[in-house]
């Protein structure tokens, strides 16, 4: 059962009261905009508990002074016997005779600066082939590594190693480069080097990742027919699991989980989560009941799962079947973290259930749970499409107090606050940020853009804002043409919206894919 400290969601029910923690003087300045603003009580208790949420000290804060030492007692007067006495004959250099105190003249620090750059300049260090192709494979430069590697092996020194392949398979099959992958395992057999489980599981995770479920069976089903070192083990039925999964080809996932029963190979927790998030994705309900009570029986669930499962609720609307399960998996053991509060956090404010969203924030901060970017976001959407412009830019200024980075979905997120709130200038400034900092422009982030000029009515520049999303190379999708024909119907301009008709028939669509609630890095 639950422990006591975090009783299920027992914290759903709590009174406002009991954030009491936060200071007296943040809780009296907020409860006085609370009360001359027109948010309810409950929606009150959800910025309460924001306000509450303790600041990090910012850089701009005044230096401290810093006290001046006192000064160093004066030396007395030297006698005339002290005094460098220098005499040289004529020719000669001048120099200190044998009775002189003094010590020889120090090299200026600038000369020893510039004998030490010199040096530097003299030694330059020139990496060497192995050390230039490690760089490579650290910095995901999978065209430059193999340039490296094929630089590397013209070398006399040269072995094959499987080290260096496996970096170089996983590299390539991360980077999307199943065929090059499948190349340079054919140049290894071709080098003389013994293929083994490491090398054929990197090699097949390399397709799966790719899609190509095909040739990853393929090299599933040669790994068998190899001597007992090769036959597959747990890592590689789970790389195609995963593939398989992702793919919605679940006979292949019958299949393979029929195959490891009768080979004796146990099923990992990151494998049986990756087929649960399959099953929950394709939206096939019984089959993540299943999957999910034979993980509960085995004791198999971990955070990563609840997750999974409370995310799928909370897509489909489904309160009460997320409120449940959190409570099941709480009395197995289970403990939240800060995506979980995330998941819960996002599904309350996208359904306006301010009272449970605002104990949520409450029991985060009471039980020490660190506020991230997903957390902020939530809170920005949520305030954003209640209207509330003032709150939701006191939450983004103490984001950015805290140190924390915002990504495209909070620019996204303060550009539709800012836009239904009517401060448009507000918009103009997060786009022009959004320019500094170098961000992803991305569909969503257009659309945004593009709603904010639909409600100013400034036709003109959401013109201009879709046709810059074009030549961006990014494909128009369907929030976008509905944002734009409703804006084209208020102004009654038939002819605009025939044409957005014609380019949305022969331009194609990009399919609108929704976030995840709380999912979000």
């Amino acid at each position: 059962m639950a422990s006591p400290s975090c009783p299920a969601l027992s914290f759903l029910s709590s009174s406002p009261s009991s954030s009491s923690s936060s200071s007296s003087s943040s809780s009296s300045f907020f409860g006085h905009v609370l009360r001359s603003s027109r948010l309810q009580s409950s929606q009150a208790r959800c910025f309460l508990a924001l306000r509450s949420q303790p600041r990090k000290p910012t850089s701009r804060s005044p230096p401290e002074r810093r006290q001046r030492p006192p000064p160093r007692p004066s030396s007395p007067p030297k006698s005339p016997e002290e005094v460098k006495k220098r005499h040289w004959r004529v020719g000669e250099f001048p120099g200190a005779s044998e009775g002189s105190l003094g010590s020889p003249r120090a090299t200026p620090i600038k000369n020893l600066k510039k004998k030490l750059e010199k040096k530097e300049e003299a030694k330059a260090w020139v990496p060497t082939v192995t050390e230039f192709l490690s760089e490579k494979i650290q910095k995901k430069d999978w065209q430059g590594a193999l340039e490296a590697f094929s630089m590397l092996r013209d070398q006399p020194f040269y072995t094959p190693r499987e080290g260096t392949y496996v970096k170089l398979l996983t590299l390539l099959g991360r980077s999307g480069q199943a065929a090059e992958a499948q190349a340079l395992f054919d140049d290894m057999l071709e080098e003389g080097l013994p293929p083994s489980a490491t090398l054929f599981t990197s090699l097949l995770s390399a397709h799966a990742r790719a899609g190509d479920l095909d040739k990853a069976l393929a090299v599933l089903n040669e790994m068998k027919s190899h001597p007992p070192a090769c036959h597959p083990d747990a890592h590689a039925f789970s790389a195609v699991l995963r593939g398989a999964a992702a793919a919605s080809r679940f006979d292949i996932v019958d299949q393979l989980c029929i195959d490891m029963a009768a080979r004796g190979v146990p099923a990992t927790p990151a494998t049986r989560n990756a087929v649960l998030s399959g099953y929950a994705a394709a939206g096939r309900l019984d089959d993540v009941e299943r999957h999910l009570a034979a993980m509960l029986e085995a004791g198999e669930v971990d955070s990563w799962t609840m997750n999974i499962v409370l995310g799928l609720a909370a897509n489909g609307g489904h309160i009460s079947v997320m409120e449940r399960w959190y409570e099941r998996f709480r009395g197995a053991g289970v403990e939240p973290e800060t995506r979980t509060f995330n998941v819960l956090i996002a599904a309350y404010a996208a359904r306006g259930m301010w009272d449970k969203m605002a104990a949520v924030l409450e029991h985060m901060r009471r039980s020490g749970f660190t506020w991230t970017t997903a957390t902020y976001n939530n809170v920005i959407e949520a305030l954003g499409r209640a209207g509330e412009g003032r709150h939701m830019e006191w939450a983004w200024e103490q984001m950015r107090a805290e140190g924390m980075r915002p990504d495209v979905r909070t620019f996204c997120g303060l550009i539709e606050g800012y836009g239904r709130a009517g401060l448009f200038h507000k918009v103009v400034e997060v786009v022009e940020m959004v320019g500094r900092t170098g961000a992803p422009l991305t569909v969503r982030f257009f659309n945004a853009v593009i709603g904010a000029c639909a409600r100013a009515g400034d036709l003109a520049e959401m013109e201009r804002v879709f046709q810059r999303m074009k030549r961006a190379g990014l494909k128009p999708d369907e929030d976008t043409f509905s944002v734009m024909g409703r804006a084209y119907a208020q102004e009654g301009m038939s002819d605009k919206i025939y044409e957005l008709e014609q380019e949305r028939l022969h331009g194609g669509l990009e399919p609108t894919q929704p976030d995840p609630p709380g999912l979000s890095p």
